[in-house]
């Protein structure tokens, strides 16, 4: 399976990322997306799972859970914004949900990619939306397979 992971859109979903996105089987968003309509253009590429960030209104606190867990390929992945560890870390993000094995995060628009013994096991994206904090706009990819170690990478947008 092939996962197109993002965050901190605020509202702003660059036309590059259609270009990145356009095998992905799943789509990953961190929060801070800013406004629903973003959900629906990346629902039209592959289903979604977001969760809220900080700056989301109270429309998209509605429609999205903080945390969310789904299990892909065998793989229990967490996605959470991160805000309510301050600045998020893979360290704090994994005392938080032990059970992951994968940990997507946003809010700092910094992007990260941990690894463990050769195994992503935490990602933050970036901020996909505008620049902001003289940070490059970034996503991520990701692929699963049953009983294969996750492989991702950051793509620069």
């Amino acid at each position: 399976m092939r996962l197109g992971i993002l965050s901190d859109t605020h509202g702003l979903l660059r036309p590059e990322v259609f270009d990145v996105f356009k095998e992905v089987d799943h789509i990953l968003h961190a929060g801070d997306v800013g406004s629903i309509d973003i959900l629906t253009e990346l629902e039209a590429l592959a289903p979604v799972t977001a969760v809220y960030g900080n700056t989301d209104g109270f429309d998209l606190r509605a429609r999205l859970e903080r945390v969310a867990q789904i299990e892909l390929d065998g793989f229990i992945i967490v996605v959470t914004h991160g805000d309510q560890f301050g600045s998020p870390t893979p360290a704090s993000m994994h005392q938080a949900y032990p059970e992951a094995d994968v940990l997507v995060f946003g809010h700092t628009h910094r992007p990260v990619l941990e690894m463990v013994d050769m195994v992503v096991t935490a990602m933050n994206p970036g901020g996909a939306g505008a620049e902001r904090f003289g940070l490059p706009a970034t996503v991520g990819i990701m692929e699963t397979e049953p009983g294969i170690p996750p492989r991702a990478r950051l793509v620069p947008l």
